[in-house]
């Protein structure tokens, strides 16, 4: 195996159970989380045993909170003592247990390897029942480069490199995300042209009211300040009721789902605010080729049109 220094770490994974053996001494820093964000309680700290550190969708879906107990395999209970916050990544469904409690779950699986590797049978240690270790690169490091070199200079490893590893996660989600971002990108068409519709039309309705205005002195000017305030709030009002909508329905299947330890939605802050600014754009223009149209007849056409 690696030895241990501050940019690697072992680690022990019990895929079934998604337990997660980690040493708490050795920070296992990236450049998304220099360590895992925890929402509630604490993380796990060095000499710790017995205790748990859950992912956010791994709590949500046993409904464990901090003080909270979890029974893993081979029977054993261990503490909660602290929760992570959402990182749309594995560890969220996560349980980190301390790597010499994983590595005493991962011998009471089978009685053979109780005899193998507690017992020093053949030289093998507890240590060698490690599966991985997770390593860290420096800023201005080439990852694709590390990973082949630790490849070629440590025999008997099978090293996983982050380029290929990102281009295989990118062709098996292309079709899904071309998916999503057409059903999105229609979603916006419709709802902008309807939206758009409705603005024009309600300010033709009005064509004998501006002719009114117009021949009582009003002029273009004030027309359109008035008609783009009014589309304005309503753009505002429908873009805000339908990201509420959104929202409130995003959250109830969300709730039913996380049981599973499973999130469908996810809505950023910059994505509900181009929803809102998407619909007022789209009202204002509405408005404004609607009032332009109007303008350019005399007051007593639009007076008669609107008759």
């Amino acid at each position: 195996m690696l030895p241990l220094n501050p940019t690697t770490s072992q680690f022990l994974t019990l895929t079934q159970e998604l337990i997660l053996g980690m040493d708490p001494a050795v920070r296992m820093p990236n450049r998304e989380f220099r360590e895992l964000p925890v929402r509630d309680g604490r993380a796990l700290r060095a000499g710790d045993r017995g205790l748990v550190v859950l992912g956010s969708d791994f709590a949500a879906s046993r409904h464990l909170r901090v003080g909270g107990a979890l029974e893993l395999a081979a029977g054993r209970t261990f503490q909660v003592v602290g929760v992570l916050d959402k990182t749309l990544t594995a560890p969220d469904r996560f349980a980190i247990v301390p790597l010499d409690d994983a590595r005493d779950l991962w011998l009471r699986r089978d009685p053979l390897l109780v005899q193998v590797f507690a017992g020093g049978a053949g030289g093998l240690g507890r240590g060698d029942l490690n599966t991985g270790a997770a390593v860290a690169w420096a800023d201005g490091v080439d990852p694709d480069a590390l990973a082949r070199r630790i490849q070629a200079e440590v025999p008997g490893l099978n090293v996983t490199i982050p380029g290929e590893l990102s281009r295989l996660l990118r062709e098996s989600t292309a079709f899904f995300s071309a998916l999503l971002f057409g059903i999105g990108a229609l979603g916006l068409v419709i709802g902008g042209l309807s939206l758009s519709n409705t603005v024009t039309a309600a300010v033709f309705e009005r064509i004998r009211d501006f002719g009114i205005k117009r021949a009582l002195g009003a002029t273009d000017l004030q027309l359109l300040r008035e008609v783009l305030g009014e589309a304005l709030v309503v753009s505002l009002s429908g873009g805000v009721a339908g990201v509420g909508l959104a929202l409130a329905i995003g959250l109830v299947v969300d709730a039913r789902v996380i049981r599973q330890g499973q999130q469908l939605f996810l809505f950023s802050p910059r994505l509900l605010v181009f929803a809102v600014a998407f619909s007022a754009i789209l009202g204002v223009l509405a408005a404004a080729y609607a009032t332009l149209r109007i303008a350019r007849l005399s007051p007593a056409d639009a007076i008669r049109r609107g008759a």
